[in-house]
């Protein structure tokens, strides 16, 4: 960078020198995989004209698997000629640290060459990178030197089919399991793995593999898994592989199952496109009771709502088939009508009479959404990047920019100010952070 824009860049980084930046952003949809921030993240509340000062940019590789991060580390996937690479990059420039390479033939059969990359966002724990390619190779590195501890070819070893993308769920890791939907035959649906060592754990289910990420839940002290896989939502021991409960949720056909559950309190969330929508219901650890499902409102491709003060803001809709809808739902609006004595039908009650909606704004365009500091950012796949000010009586958007030219498909990472996004073939740092 030089002149006006170079100083423009230092002027804002030192203006948040003295911030209390927030915390890592290890996993897909961050800390919690719920695309809420930590409480520490400080953002400026109105960006300069020409939007957020760029830290730096550099060329990457096919994919649209989005950054981890954990302290100075970020965990680049992608793919560049017949290789898929897990790079460790310093956030601070995105220079290489080091690189692990693993052969790839993969092609999609769906889309074209840019969509033959990884699509799982990397998973850090416990000082290990787990990263999960599109033909199904699982690997555990070292993130400090990037030496590789282990791998698996799931695929070949557990008999699944790649999909209409390749491998698509991020594993999840708790304490010692790394759970997987892998989505392989003979009761190898779902696999655990050991983190030290990759042995495996535990196989459960037939269940084929979804895209959507799985999370963690907490009932009487016990971490649990609830996952969405290609039909069901399951919850599941991560521990022993005990199934706790399952019900029905996707359909068979050109169908994927995308966004990640999202749990509040008590309550879950599962929602997909395709004419499938959603399922909201209360659950323990013996099942579900639904609140509501059906085909609208809540009915979003891969972009996981984000709960604010009892609404629901999300990306309604498909990337691939415009129109895409932002909405704001009110939760406690969002039930099935049953008269007093009527028993619900089974997966769900009679449909809704009066709308949840609170406000749509239509044509909004596809992307997903990261709530931090009180505010939303919503990255749409077009490029566009959307500071909004979440308001259940109208849209309030605060600043806006154009974040990057291109398919900006994959999912953001925000730590300690620091917005990471990428498209086809560009990584971009933003500086985010602003001052006390």
């Amino acid at each position: 960078m030089q002149g006006r824009s170079a100083w423009l860049t230092l002027f804002w980084f030192a203006m948040s020198a003295s911030a209390s930046w927030g915390g890592d952003w290890p996993q897909i949809l961050g800390p919690q995989r719920s695309g809420i921030a930590d409480s520490d993240e400080h953002l400026l509340q109105r960006w300069p004209k020409g939007g957020p000062p760029t830290l730096w940019e550099r060329k990457v590789g096919h994919g649209y698997a989005g950054l981890a991060v954990a302290g100075n580390r970020g965990i680049l996937f992608h793919r560049i000629d017949d290789e898929e690479i897990v790079e460790g990059i310093d956030v601070a420039t995105g220079r290489t640290l080091f690189q692990d390479k693993s052969p790839t033939s993969f092609a999609p059969q769906v889309g074209g060459r840019d969509g033959d990359g990884p699509l799982c966002v990397p998973t850090i724990h416990q000082g290990r990178v787990i990263s999960y390619g599109a033909q199904g190779i699982l690997t555990c590195l070292d993130l400090e030197t990037g030496r590789r501890l282990w791998q698996h070819k799931t695929h070949r070893e557990f008999n699944a089919q790649e999909g209409y993308f390749g491998a698509g769920s991020s594993p999840i890791v708790v304490d010692q399991a790394v759970v997987v939907n892998v989505g392989g035959r003979n009761g190898a649906g779902i696999v655990a793995f050991d983190l030290e060592t990759g042995a495996v754990l535990w196989k459960q289910t037939d269940e084929p593999a979804s895209y959507s990420a799985p999370v963690q839940v907490n009932i009487n002290d016990m971490p649990l898994v609830l996952m969405v896989t290609r039909y069901q939502c399951v919850l599941i021991d991560p521990k022993s592989g005990t199934l706790l409960f399952q019900f029905p949720f996707g359909q068979r056909g050109p169908t994927v199952n995308g966004a990640s559950p999202v749990v509040m309190g008590d309550r879950l969330l599962v929602t997909s496109s395709y004419g499938i929508g959603g399922v909201y219901a209360e659950f323990d650890l013996f099942g579900t009771r639904p609140i509501w499902k059906g085909e609208k409102p809540v009915a979003t491709q891969y972009c996981t709502p984000i709960p604010i003060d009892g609404f629901l803001y999300l990306i309604n809709g498909r990337d691939d088939v415009p129109p895409a809808d932002f909405e704001c739902i009110e939760l406690a609006a969002l039930r099935s009508r049953v008269r007093e004595g009527d028993q619900p039908s089974p997966g769900g009650a009679a449909p809704i009479t009066t709308s949840p909606q609170k406000w749509i704004e239509h044509n909004f365009g596809y992307g997903t959404l990261i709530l931090a500091d009180g505010r939303l950012l919503a990255q749409k796949t077009d490029g566009e990047l959307l500071l909004i000010n979440p308001n259940p009586e109208a849209l309030k958007v605060v600043s806006r920019c154009q974040s990057l030219r291109g398919v900006t498909r994959a999912l953001p990472a925000l730590s300690n100010g620091r917005y990471f996004l990428r498209n086809e073939d560009t990584l971009k740092c933003l500086h985010l952070a602003r001052g006390l």
